[in-house]
């Protein structure tokens, strides 16, 4: 087996820092910010540190299978650090030969699609499937084109067409701001591709997490690995969800550590929360993700 056929592990820390300019009397946090378990990713270990440390913490899977630690802060205070440390195993990922996959119009049959690929048909608060999505979409999908082939075509269009600028947009952006602007970040890429999916009936989830840091040598850099990252994952009958990622123009492999999948940003994100007070706040996030040895290094 080949270096880039086995699985690699890496160290995570992701630290999140909020500063209020008036004092906070109360907050209510809901973190998503424990790796995933999936077919080719295992969580092996998670600690989540709150400063100042919470009243009442808790944790649960939601409705999406994330792992998800509610928190809350019932005193005084003027800042917050969230602090999650993580240890992943992420194994190398198959997929089909695009010419290998069905007809894209089989994922758009819903008479033949699973739960939870139907609700993936849905859009989100912020994700309203517009008739500029379908006609956008139209050329990466003639009639029997298969399906992976079709996705990808789209992937490399939206890449190409898409300039990745951190100024250009927030996460209130809307959808249609972005599509009219052709700018943005990662979440702004992912939210136009999975609009383009569903206009067509194709099942499609936003994924968030992390990008390998520092890739290997003779590797070129992931545009994205300072913070957490987002792609997407579309069902394919016969194979299942296939995750694609337009940011980079890929099919994430080892590179790609999944946090947390949803219909839209909003079921994701890795931090949301209400507090009472606090005035105006800075915000810091900082993300490390640090490659700790091949299977054969940790006991895989």
């Amino acid at each position: 087996m080949s270096a880039d056929e086995l699985p690699v592990t890496f160290d995570i820390v992701h630290a999140t820092r909020y500063a209020y300019t008036e004092s906070v009397s109360i907050s209510h946090h809901v973190a998503r910010l424990s790796p995933r378990a999936l077919a080719h990713q295992a969580c092996l270990d998670h600690e989540l540190d709150v400063d100042p440390a919470p009243a009442v913490l808790s944790t649960h899977t939601d409705y999406f299978g994330n792992d998800t630690t509610f928190f809350a802060m019932q005193r005084a205070h003027r800042g917050l650090t969230v602090t999650a440390r993580s240890r992943v195993r992420v194994a190398p990922r198959s997929a089909p030969a695009p010419a290998d996959t069905p007809p894209w119009e089989s994922a758009a049959d819903r008479s033949a699609l699973p739960f939870d690929a139907l609700e993936a048909l849905y859009d989100g608060t912020s994700l309203r499937v517009a008739p500029e999505f379908l006609e956008y979409a139209r050329p990466s999908f003639p009639a029997g084109r298969p399906l992976l082939e079709a996705v990808a075509d789209l992937t490399t269009r939206v890449h190409g067409d898409f300039t990745f600028d951190t100024e250009a947009t927030t996460v209130t952006t809307s959808l249609s701001e972005v599509f009219r602007l052709r700018r943005g970040v990662c979440q702004d890429f992912t939210r136009v591709e999975i609009a383009c999916l569903r206009s067509l009936g194709v099942p499609a989830l936003y994924v968030s997490g992390y990008l390998e840091t520092a890739p290997p040598p003779g590797m070129p850099r992931r545009v994205g690995a300072d913070a957490s990252h987002a792609w997407l994952t579309f069902y394919c009958p016969g194979t299942g969800w296939i995750d694609i990622d337009p940011t980079n123009n890929l099919l994430p492999s080892t590179g790609h550590v999944t946090l947390a999948r949803g219909l839209d940003y909003g079921d994701v994100s890795p931090i949301h929360g209400v507090i009472l007070g606090g005035g105006r706040h800075r915000l810091q996030v900082s993300v490390d993700v640090v490659r700790v040895g091949d299977a054969a290094d940790n006991g895989g």
